[in-house]
């Protein structure tokens, strides 16, 4: 199985990379986890057509941006997007015109499905849980292939990330903020707190992802909060567009 991080900042795109996209590349299926800008490079590394699975954590921009370049894509059959409650009415507005090209109008078949109402219907195994943020944001476990991935994105510390992330062989976390800050108001990871959920939940590897566009402006400061993950947790390492993993 690869994972390409095709987006990993969060808020805005910078020459650090784009907002946050990551693609799993599994024998039957193309699972991408959220759509920020980074989604239009997802026919760069795909070039067999295969049914595609969307998983939308939230909708803040970062998360849903990189929907508009959709009509670009022509690796998917079909694309089946799973998302919080109130996806449909969000996303079939969202996806339309004045706004984009309508879901209609794309090159392959589009529906739209809320979790955790809805994820029986998925053709494998996936865990949605709420995580702690400032709005309704949902994490994911996702077994597939003989591998576990799960997907932490806008969160501070809670026990559902624990939970979704045990004995994964590859965590997914992100990294808004540096060592030492936090905040109740907006909450998001540190390197440590990231770190601490690997630990506790016995991942195989942890990377580190979403890194706020503003607070991270540089490659050298995700190096340096990789090395402060490690502290915690060895097996970290922080993330770059067009980075691409073997799990």
């Amino acid at each position: 199985m690869e994972i390409v991080f095709l987006g990993t900042n969060g808020w805005y795109d910078t020459n650090t990379g784009n907002t946050i996209c990551i693609l799993i590349k599994t024998k039957k299926y193309y699972i991408i986890l959220d759509a920020g800008n980074g989604l239009h490079k997802t026919d760069n590394y795909c070039r067999i057509k295969k049914p595609a699975y969307l998983f939308l954590s939230h909708f803040h921009l970062d998360h849903i941006m990189g929907l508009h370049t959709l009509n670009k894509i022509r690796c998917f059959k079909t694309l089946h997007i799973f998302g919080p409650s109130g996806s449909n009415k969000i996303l079939t507005k969202f996806i339309d015109s004045p706004f984009t090209m309508p879901l209609a109008h794309l090159p392959y078949p589009v529906d739209i499905h809320e979790l955790p109402r809805e994820q029986k219907i998925l053709p494998f195994l996936v865990d949605a849980k709420p995580l702690l943020h400032s709005s309704l944001t949902l994490g994911f476990r996702i077994e597939i292939d003989g591998r576990v991935i799960s997907y932490c994105p806008d969160t501070g510390y809670c026990e559902n990330a624990v939970l979704l992330s045990k004995n994964a062989d590859l965590l997914i976390a992100e990294c808004a903020y540096k060592s030492g800050q936090k905040s109740h108001k907006w909450p998001h990871l540190n390197p440590e707190t990231a770190a601490q959920i690997a630990k506790e939940a016995q991942v195989k590897r942890l990377s580190l992802v979403h890194f706020d566009a503003y607070i991270y402006q540089t490659i050298k400061e995700r190096k340096e909060a990789e090395q402060n993950a490690k502290k915690v947790f060895i097996n970290a390492f922080a993330t770059m567009d067009d980075m691409q993993v073997e799990v």
